[in-house]
């Protein structure tokens, strides 16, 4: 896996394409891996047309970790956060940004698609356009916040999943099985990923890098960034914001309110979608992600759903 400097970091990356096609930045969520973008995702943005640029977030897959930034106390995190009280994080969301900004710098890309997904990837997203204009063609937040207080958060059943941890941390199929049931239980209840799938994904990934550690750093990089909603008025790229209307990790309401701080942003909610990208649903989310990018999808404050045939 080739790997660049940007950033005072070294950033694992992979392209697929033409170079000279039409540059799409893919940016991932918390703890996860370029490797967990669908294989038949990242194809068929290279078949409609796109030069695809995927990388390792810092602190997670092969890119560089921050070990010696220590483990955080998540739950001291969140409880601190739920009381507006400032975090002390081993980096901040405006760095990671620039990690991605250094991406494109890197590789000689002036201008590209940004797509966001989840609470990190999207909010990622948004502040790289909100901040760097010149550098974002278009911009896609998928699944994710404005990280506003007051919004909704996980359910309750995802809320405990998501604090367990493996039955033996050390064994490699214990690890694997429960991560496999925490993206089960965020998945899709209309579009669900078949188990085979899902379980290869899951293994290619964390075979190749297995860092909690760094993912707890992540998240208290994403807390203490905290209410980012006013910087979404900057934002000048025109945008998409797709939704899943059974999200039980961030509740369409999220999506809704990106989309209303965003000038002329459009809003998609896929009825039957949770918290990730189920191959039922790829033909979809690449067509949406095309017209918008080749400017075939007037903007549109309205909220349009896509319900399942």
């Amino acid at each position: 896996m080739p790997t660049l400097h940007a950033n005072g970091l070294r950033l694992a990356f992979d392209t697929a394409g033409d170079p000279k096609a039409t540059p799409l930045l893919l940016i991932h969520g918390l703890g996860m891996q370029l490797t967990h973008w669908p294989d038949e995702f990242v194809e068929g943005l290279v078949e409609l047309g796109f030069y695809v640029i995927r990388f390792d977030h810092r602190d997670s897959g092969l890119s560089t970790k921050f070990d010696a930034a220590g483990v955080p106390n998540l739950a001291l995190a969140r409880l601190k956060s739920s009381l507006g009280w400032r975090l002390k994080a081993a980096y901040s969301l405006d760095d990671m940004v620039l990690d991605a900004l250094g991406v494109l710098s890197a590789l000689g890309v002036a201008r590209a698609h940004v797509v966001g997904v989840s609470a990190l990837g999207g909010m990622v997203a948004q502040l790289l356009a909100a901040r760097h204009p010149q550098r974002v063609s278009s911009l896609i937040a998928m699944m994710s916040t404005s990280g506003r207080r007051g919004l909704p958060g996980p359910s309750s059943a995802v809320k405990k999943l998501v604090a367990t941890q493996p039955a033996n941390p050390f064994e490699p199929d214990s690890v694997i099985e429960h991560a496999v049931t925490l993206l089960r239980a965020l998945g899709s209840p209309s579009y669900p990923t078949p188990d085979k799938q899902l379980r290869k994904r899951v293994t290619r990934s964390l075979r190749r890098s297995y860092c909690p550690d760094g993912a707890a750093r992540q998240m208290v990089a994403l807390l203490a960034a905290g209410d980012q909603s006013a910087a979404l008025a900057a934002i000048a790229a025109p945008t998409l914001v797709i939704h899943g209307a059974a999200d039980p990790l961030v509740p369409s309401a999220c999506g809704r309110d990106i989309a209303a701080r965003i000038p002329q942003a459009r809003l998609e909610l896929i009825e039957g979608m949770g918290h990730d990208l189920p191959p039922q649903l790829g033909e979809r989310l690449l067509a949406l992600i095309d017209s918008h990018a080749r400017g075939k999808m007037l903007p549109d404050s309205t909220p349009r759903r896509f319900v399942k045939q």
